[in-house]
């Protein structure tokens, strides 16, 4: 029983290292899955157990808690059951489950921002916290670009010649998403309507401020102390 107990409060200690693990884990073993397969389902259900442990790492007021669990909903359900209905042309619950989904990112995103950073003694928890809101918002505008892609057709354009299919999935917005917050440019993917390069533009601003200003603050500090 005390064993237990001493093994829960390590990991209650740790959640951010844990959040930081598993975000790593989904960018690792996202291309290598693919839908109809035993994979796909586990990497489906494996993306609802992240959500669970998502909503643990922020849960500290009842409040937020309720708050976190009304938008987590919606993500679950998305990665559980993939509804279909189509609306003058657009899949409007997928499209209306990855707006609340975007939701609970920003939500999760502010909550860590706010603990993180209001913190006067910086350790090792605070860092991975700070690593996992750079990863979150790489995948918060990942779910914002499928949303410009399913309101406005051809809004990226796939070069052929680098790509195997010619309509952006999920995981070609990952991927532009993560090349854009870091600068390094997304070969073989193109914004094409005003609203996808603004959208565009403003990731990668938040990616370098985020980066040269509040990562080496952190870190600075952090080594200062040790």
């Amino acid at each position: 029983m005390a064993a237990s107990h001493r093994n829960w409060t390590a990991f209650n200690g740790h959640r951010f290292f844990f959040l930081f693990l598993y975000l790593m884990a989904s960018l690792v073993f996202y291309p290598f899955v693919r839908e109809g397969t035993v994979g796909y389902f586990i990497f489906r259900v494996a993306g609802s157990a992240g959500i669970l442990l998502t909503v643990y790492v922020i849960s500290m007021r009842r409040t937020i808690l309720i708050a976190a669990l009304l938008l987590a909903i919606p993500a679950l359900f998305e990665r559980m059951v993939p509804l279909r209905v189509d609306v003058m042309g657009v899949r409007f619950l997928p499209l209306f489950n990855t707006a609340l989904s975007f939701a609970f990112d920003v939500l999760v995103v502010v909550i860590i921002f706010r603990r993180v950073f209001t913190k006067e003694e910086p350790k090792s928890e605070t860092i991975f916290g700070a690593l996992c809101i750079y990863l979150l918002v790489g995948f918060s505008f990942a779910s914002a670009y499928g949303m410009v892609a399913a309101l406005q057709h051809g809004a990226f354009y796939l070069n052929p010649l680098s790509n195997l299919h010619t309509v952006p999935e999920r995981f070609d917005f990952v991927y532009y998403s993560f090349a854009i917050i870091t600068s390094l440019g997304a070969a073989g993917m193109v914004p094409v309507s005003p609203q996808a390069r603004s959208l565009s533009v403003i990731e990668a601003i938040l990616g370098i401020l985020y980066l040269a200003v509040l990562i080496s603050r952190l870190v600075s500090a952090y080594k200062r102390q040790a």
